[in-house]
């Protein structure tokens, strides 16, 4: 009787432990799988926990770049600056990831998210709230470099971006004062803009300093009842926000380029790379060693209204 009652306690226990392991595994899995699905939302939509520390304490930007095409320390350092500039986040890590080329001539929109979701290792994970940067080997489909109109950059989603440092770097390389790092940290800094919800893409503005779009002959785009429509960028002069940064021609033609979907992905910005080397060059003339350009005051005022500093 004894050793029946001592099987019978052996079988229940291991059956509970069986259990419980699998419970564990099963919370595990779905934990998880929240995670990536908490970074497939539009850019804009996490503004507030990338700002302030309500939800998360630290940011864990996973920086992965195809082997060759790694950002400048300096660029990082000084986007590192940046967010801590502009955020409550005093914890913030950068883990690089080094990818292969996926040896395509040009990337769409569509790929480069495939790319995202085969190769993208840190999520949200209890206080730390993780984004992705990838740092690319090949040019945005539709680039023209003949008329100068080449994307540096662009946010598709709520905690990610592309930066596509081929095109980077053949920019930097048409100017003798600008350096690889000056683009990349421009570009970075103005896409992650989009990320803190600027201009009115999950941030409300506090005073309306959105501007319009365009069509190619740099005409106000209509909607179906005679109203302009906005482009989620900044009507103020120099701001680092500026829609296509206001560079003649070269604006209206890239303006194109400013929120497009491509099945179901929408692309809230494209930075045109003509435009950013036409800035920094401005900036040059006035200083020998050029910052990237700033935020200005209703930027600001916005980030604040949204949890920023």
């Amino acid at each position: 009787m004894r050793k029946s009652h001592l099987f019978l306690l052996v079988l229940f226990t291991g059956l509970f432990l069986s259990c419980t392991k699998d419970d564990d595994t099963n919370s595990a899995e779905k934990e998880k799988n929240q995670a990536k699905e908490a970074s497939l939302k539009s850019a804009g939509d996490s503004a507030k926990d990338i700002l302030s520390n309500e939800r998360f304490t630290k940011l864990l930007i996973e920086i992965a770049y195809v082997e060759g095409f790694k950002p400048t320390d300096e660029a990082m350092l000084g986007f590192v600056s940046y967010l801590k500039k502009r955020t409550f986040k005093e914890d913030i890590e950068l883990k690089y990831t080094q990818l292969e080329s996926p040896d395509e001539e040009n990337l769409t929109l569509e790929e480069i998210a495939k790319l995202e979701s085969e190769n993208r290792t840190v999520f949200n994970d209890g206080p730390t709230l993780g984004l992705y940067i990838y740092f690319a080997d090949a040019p945005a489909e539709g680039d023209d470099e003949e008329e100068g109109l080449v994307t540096l950059g662009a946010v598709y989603r709520n905690t990610s971006m592309i930066i596509h440092e081929v095109t980077v770097r053949k920019l930097a390389n048409q100017s003798f004062f600008i350096t690889d790092a000056d683009v990349e940290n421009s570009t970075l800094n103005h896409e992650f803009g989009h990320l803190f919800g600027l201009v009115n893409l999950g941030t409300t503005p506090v005073h309306d300093h959105e501007d319009i779009e365009r069509d190619e002959n740099g005409k106000p785009v209509l909607d179906e009842d005679g109203n302009t429509k906005g482009n989620s960028h900044c009507s103020v002069e120099g701001c680092l926000m500026q829609a296509e940064l206001q560079f003649g021609g070269f604006a209206n033609k890239s303006s194109a380029k400013m929120g497009f979907y491509e099945n179901g992905l929408k692309a809230a910005c494209r930075l045109s790379g003509k435009d950013v080397l036409r800035m920094l060059e401005s900036k040059t003339s006035k200083d020998l060693f050029p910052d990237p350009p700033s935020l200005d005051p209703e930027c600001l005022l916005d980030l604040k209204s949204a949890g920023g500093r």
